[in-house]
């Protein structure tokens, strides 16, 4: 690990910018998407980073296992932060630089969705990543806006489970009518890498949010991560699709769809679900796909 950065190379494959000293869980999600994006970024980036796991998992001041500058903000700031670090960079200059704001579903649906919005509305030049695991889990499991339906929180206990869908936050954004948003998922690395290259050279507010399993969280084995990563692409319950200038694009097709059971069977935090439940979760995920589908066909 080192504390000293500099933003004077241009950006190749073969950096290893994600440098071992991570202080995340086994099987962490988040950790292997910040490796898969800074892939995708290169080396002339710049990770702002707001209270969340990630917060922890990059590293004790001084030190970093992120080989890129790394600014670490207040928990409602991440967006309008990152605008502060693109004028700075402007200012000075330095062309060819992505600012990239890496923050959870907390800090991102919940905490920090007025500074998302109006960096969104004033469609600043900086790219948004939430890195999704459907909680509060530095804090130890609580139930954020991003927490699916029937799923087990320390705030949403046996016998209180969360009833409500989750936040629609796409829909938000592209009423911003921002230039980019995508979703990712670390089971299919190509496709996550592609997106990021492509964030990289577009102009104004990107965004890309990747759902992230978090094991202790989600009830998981840690060797679980990628296959439940890809099992909720196979079930259509995660699609990943991009949208690029208003028209969408579906980016995974799975050819062999999979019942969403097989997805929600595999977690405890999914443990209490009704068979009716499950249905309603199958009958949204359907109904979400026949309109991701009909907005891909024009």
């Amino acid at each position: 690990m080192q504390n000293e950065f500099t933003l004077s190379r241009q950006p190749t494959d073969g950096d290893h910018l994600l440098q071992p000293g991570v202080l995340s869980c086994q099987g962490c999600g988040g950790t292997i998407a910040m490796k898969l994006a800074m892939k995708g970024l290169g080396p002339r980036t710049v990770v702002v980073i707001p209270a969340c796991c990630w917060a922890i998992i990059v590293g004790t001041y001084p030190y970093s296992a992120l080989q890129v500058p790394v600014l670490q903000v207040p928990f409602a700031t991440a967006a309008v932060c990152a605008s502060g670090v693109r004028a700075g960079l402007d200012a000075r200059g330095e062309d060819g630089v992505t600012v990239m704001a890496w923050a959870g579903d907390g800090g991102t649906f919940d905490i920090g969705l007025q500074s998302l919005s109006g960096a969104a509305e004033r469609n600043e030049d900086i790219l948004y990543v939430c890195y999704d695991n459907e909680a509060y889990m530095n804090t130890g499991v609580q139930r954020s806006s991003a927490t699916p339906p029937g799923a087990w929180t320390t705030t949403t206990p046996d016998g209180a489970l969360k009833m409500e869908p989750k936040k629609d936050l796409a829909a938000i954004l592209l009423a911003h009518g921002i230039p980019y948003l995508a979703t990712a998922s670390i089971a299919y690395p190509d496709d996550l890498v592609s997106k990021f290259r492509k964030a990289r050279s577009i102009r104004g507010t990107r965004f890309i949010h990747m759902l992230s399993p978090c094991p202790p969280g989600w009830g998981i084995d840690p060797d679980q991560t990628v296959r439940v990563s890809r099992l909720a692409v196979q079930t259509r319950l995660f699609p990943l699709y991009e949208v690029v200038e208003g028209r969408t694009t579906v980016t995974v097709n799975p050819e062999a769809v999979k019942p969403v059971r097989e997805y929600l069977g595999l977690q405890g935090r999914f443990g209490q679900m009704s068979d009716d439940m499950t249905a309603a979760v199958q009958d949204s995920v359907d109904s979400r796909w026949e309109a991701l589908m009909a907005e891909a066909a024009g």
